[in-house]
This record gives C-alpha cells, structure tokens and sequence, in this order.
C-alpha cells in the first residue's frame, strides 16, 4: 500500500521565505522543526539502508588465507576479512545492526583472551583443529559447528591442528552495541584464561536434545544458553528426522532454530541463530519480516531471490537479507538438499515490540525476478 503526503497525520507544510528564515533561526541553537524531518524519521514501513548483497567464498578464500602471511595474528588481535554492506560502511555492518566477517588461523596458532559488550557467534567452513575456551571451558568445532560466545565473557582461540588453517565465520552484534553507546573491551590480565579439565563440557552436559539434567541444581541463571557448541552431525541429523515428518514451513522448508536448552529460547539475548534444510527442487513461497539476517550456505547449492533480484549461491557464500525485504530460496537440484545457516537480530525484535511478518501476496507467493 501506498500513501501520498496528502494524507492526513502527515507534514505537508509549504515552504516560504518566511518559514525559511524560521528555520535558520532554529539551527542557530542546534535544533530543526519536527515537521521538516517527520516523514523521514517515522516512514510508513522500513525503510532499510543495507542492501542485499553475496559475498561468494571463491572469492574471498585466497584473500583470506594470503592475511595469513601478510599480518600477525596478535598484531591484529583479530585475523579477520569484514564482509561489508557498501551502504553501511559508515558502522562496517554486513547488514542491519548486525556484522560479519572470516577469521583464519594457521595451524599452532593461537589468540590471547579478552572480552567485550558485543555478543558473537562463530559457525566453522573448514579446517580441522579449532578450538575456542569461553569462560574457561575449551570447546572444539569442527566444519558445520556453530559456537557461541555471549556478551561480556572472556573467550579466546586457536588452532590446534598441523594440516592447515581453519576458516570460521564470526558473526557480531558491534553495529547495535555502538549504536546504543554501551561498548566496552579489555584483555584477560593474565593474558590466557585458565582452563577446565573436561573439553566440551556443556556440550557433555547439555547437548542431550530432548533430554536434560535432571536432579541437581546448576544454578544456572545467566541470560544466554549453557550450551555453548552445537556440532553439525546433530544438527543435520535433526534437520532429516524432521523433514520425515513435515514439508516445513512453506517460506523457509525446514528450519530450526538452534536452542538454549534451558529455556527453549533464542542461545543470545541479542542474535539467534538458525539452520534450515531446502529438499531436492524446493523452492519456497516469498515473505518478509523485521529484523536483518545473514546466511552461510553450508551445504549444497540453489538461489534466492532477495527485494526482486536473484542471487545464486553454493557452499561457503554468505548473502543477507535486509529487514523488510520480501526474499525466497530455491535448491536447484534433483538429488540433493541444501543447508542454509543464518543468524540475525529476531530476538532484539520480539524483546521490542518490533517483531512483523507478511507473506508475498502476489504471483502465487513469488516474486518477479529484476
């Protein structure tokens, strides 16, 4: 639906020397009309700056690895190749509030510890030997593994393998955290944490499924899950059991989300989390919803059409999905499924209030193709 500035409720007021001269008075002590900005800052839906975009892994995987020899990885603390949306390089957010990147590490190396407001996620593409210790419980992942480390938790990484690097994706909520002024980052005092005695520990203890602890109290409170690894085997396991059973959801096939085992809920207070299967020939119906979500093809190969234009991915691409952008995905073949990983800020939109979806109306629920 469409509205002229006609409509009633909205500003529509004429400019004249008069008001003009108004309102250089008004910018003379740092203020402006309401009326003059209203129909901008309160618009009739999203209005997103962040554009769709692919980022093919072809692509970026020998920058990646030439960072290798280029830097330290403790000169720059971080590794990392920052996937930016080319309309949000202001904040070096992929899309939304939300950023991404791809960490490589060599074989023996490892980071010093540290922490800070922004929570993160980290989703492996190759490699084997990772490891990351997230208050002081040291976790190993593999290709396919989703970890988490939440906000404000002491974390730290490394590869522990002799073949050669491992590439994970890092995903942050940075852009949202600056945005509300509440960054804060400091280094472990003593450099390395000290770690536990049993590796995966809250995998050991937590990553039953449908079964949990039962008969003594954790006391666990924290607002973020216990389960901080979530290996690919399981997952995909789950994602076959539960397409035996239902087609899925006709907009994203089937998808899961992955869970705090505590509460049923999102693993972050921030950022969830998601991997959804797509059947031989799917090719889901389009909606759109609020909140901004970027996708890691982990298996697989297909295309989705995003605000109108078709992007085509294989394993290893990520693309995004502005807020409010109608999007749907196809798997191309005959044989095999698909696996797209996502994450995204749903979680901050139910928490607000902000939270809307709607199915495409037209064209049998697809779009026309730019």
């Amino acid at each position: 639906m469409t509205f002229s500035d006609d409509v009633l409720g909205r500003a529509r007021v004429k400019d004249t020397d008069q008001l003009q001269t108004f309102y250089d008075d008004l910018g003379k002590h740092e203020t402006v009309a309401l009326w003059t900005v209203a129909n901008e800052i309160e618009p009739w839906f999203p209005q997103p700056v962040s554009v769709p975009m692919l980022w093919r892994y072809d692509d970026l995987r020998p920058l990646v690895l030439e960072s290798l020899d280029l830097v330290k990885a403790d000169d720059a603390g971080r590794r990392v190749v920052a996937l930016v949306n080319p309309e949000r390089k202001d904040i070096s957010a992929a899309v939304g509030l939300l950023y991404t990147g791809l960490q490589v590490m060599g074989p023996g190396e490892f980071m010093t510890a540290h922490r800070h407001m922004a929570a993160a996620l980290r989703f492996v593409v190759e490699g084997q030997g990772a490891w990351t210790v997230v208050d002081g419980q040291k976790l190993r992942v593999g290709p396919g593994d989703f970890a988490i480390t939440p906000n404000h938790a002491w974390h730290e990484h490394g590869n522990e393998g002799t073949d050669g690097p491992v590439i994970w994706q890092d995903g942050l909520d940075i852009p949202l955290v600056n945005a509300l002024d509440a960054g804060f980052y400091e280094v472990h005092p003593n450099l390395y944490q000290e770690q536990g005695k049993v590796i995966n520990s809250s995998l050991l203890t937590h990553g039953a499924g449908q079964l949990r602890p039962f008969g003594f109290e954790d006391g666990w409170t924290k607002p973020y899950s216990p389960l901080f690894a979530y290996p690919w085997e399981q997952t995909y396991a789950a994602l076959q059991n539960a397409a035996r059973a239902s087609d899925g959801s006709p907009y994203d096939g089937i998808i899961l989300e992955y869970a705090n085992p505590k509460t049923g809920g999102s693993v972050m207070p921030t950022m969830s989390a998601h991997m959804q299967l797509l059947q031989p020939g799917l090719r889901t119906k389009a909606h759109r919803h609020t909140g901004s979500v970027i996708y890691n093809v982990a298996k697989g190969s297909g295309y989705s059409v995003i605000a109108g234009r078709r992007f085509d991915w294989k394993q290893g691409d990520i693309f995004c999905v502005p807020s409010w952008a109608w999007h749907e995905h196809a798997n191309l073949s005959a044989s095999d499924d698909a696996c797209l990983f996502s994450f995204n800020d749903f979680p901050v939109m139910r928490s607000l209030t902000f939270w809307r979806e709607e199915a495409y109306p037209d064209n049998d629920g697809h779009q026309t193709t730019n």
